[in-house]
């Protein structure tokens, strides 16, 4: 069940607002003052406020390892502890929305996919953050109504098992994959279909939809849930070539030795994940220290370990390769068509 969909989420909240806590539904009321600050002495202001908070609740969908490098990094900068929940982005947006509709206030920053963060600032839980770092990043990073801004860029790429697949006989299409040696050796996500609206808005609906009914037909394809374990069935060899993950895990998993690389068939499709301080979040001053940090020192760690930082000032593949944006609130507003186009050609037929 997608969580996205907000009328789903409406009676979600619904459900769960009797059972949950209220001992935190008083939210500090100058939350939206400090998150509008500027001047030259707003960056002393947030540190000696931060400190005499203590620390900030984090929700992430965000993998362990690099939520750790990020959060050890700001803890060991500012003295301020980080609490870290993490799940799934469907279950961070879950949550969050959740909470709120039973006045509880125990986050500060959410940090998550494209669609659920445009799902919080609809369900009017986030605000603006008036940092000075925004203006380093990209366009495509900043939402108009600036309430979550891009951090990183997930694009999706495709894998191989460089044991099982030559780079000389690579697709350099995707109508390359009708060619019969890719029977029985192509794989995808199970939900990917943010990537595959961008991917046929790219070729014009009905010759897109035509050809990967086509592939799947003639060739078949194996689905997986998960972004990691399909990158990690690419490099066991389970999935010889995979359609859909994301660059960065695999280029970790390639600079650790294992036989696994990426390429992207062009224009290669690239959607912002973010970070928006809440509304009512309970330590304010810890909340836009943080937001401003994921937009500052995080982006050179980001980068150190693979992911593709939004900020200008940093060198990354984006600079190199041809790019399509998918707009998270277009996906939202038609998750419906195309998750089920989605599951119609590559779900139910997958082989």
């Amino acid at each position: 069940m997608r969580l996205r969909n907000r009328a789903l989420l409406v009676a979600a909240g619904a459900l769960f607002a009797g059972l949950v806590s209220q001992a935190h539904a008083q939210a500090p009321a100058d939350s939206s003052r400090i998150a509008q600050l500027q001047g030259a002495d707003r960056q002393q202001r947030l540190v000696e406020g931060a400190k005499k908070e203590g620390e900030l609740t984090l929700y992430t969908s965000a993998p362990v390892d690099d939520v750790a490098a990020v959060t050890g990094a700001f803890e060991k900068k500012y003295g301020v502890k980080v609490k870290v929940w993490r799940a799934a982005s469907e279950k961070v947006l879950q949550r969050a929305v959740t909470e709120a509709r039973a006045n509880r206030f125990d986050v500060d920053v959410i940090d998550t996919n494209g669609p659920e963060m445009e799902g919080l600032h609809r369900e009017k839980l986030l605000q603006e953050v008036k940092s000075p770092y925004v203006g380093d990043l990209i366009p495509q990073a900043i939402m108009p109504h600036r309430e979550w801004v891009g951090t990183r860029l997930n694009i999706f790429t495709a894998a191989y098992n460089t044991k099982l697949v030559k780079k000389e006989e690579l697709p350099k299409t995707y109508a390359d994959l009708l060619n019969p040696k890719w029977k029985g050796r192509l794989g995808i996500e199970a939900e990917d279909f943010d990537w595959f609206s961008g991917v046929i808005g790219e070729m014009g609906e009905a010759k897109g939809l035509k050809l990967f009914r086509d592939i799947v037909a003639k060739n078949g394809i194996s689905v997986r849930k998960g972004h990691t374990l399909l990158t990690n069935l690419v490099a066991s060899g389970e999935v010889p070539l995979a359609l859909t993950v994301y660059n960065y895990k695999a280029e970790q998993l390639k600079n650790k030795g294992a036989p696994i690389d990426w390429f992207a068939f062009p224009p290669a499709i690239a959607r912002p994940n973010g970070s928006g301080m809440m509304r009512r979040a309970p330590h304010p001053h810890a909340a836009v220290l943080y937001f401003d940090f994921m937009l500052s020192d995080a982006q050179t760690i980001l980068a150190k370990r693979d992911f593709i930082p939004t900020n200008r000032k940093i060198d990354s593949p984006l600079n190199k390769m041809p790019i399509r944006f998918v707009d998270s609130g277009v996906i939202l507003d038609e998750e419906a068509k195309w998750s089920n186009l989605f599951h119609e050609i590559f779900t139910k037929q997958a082989k």
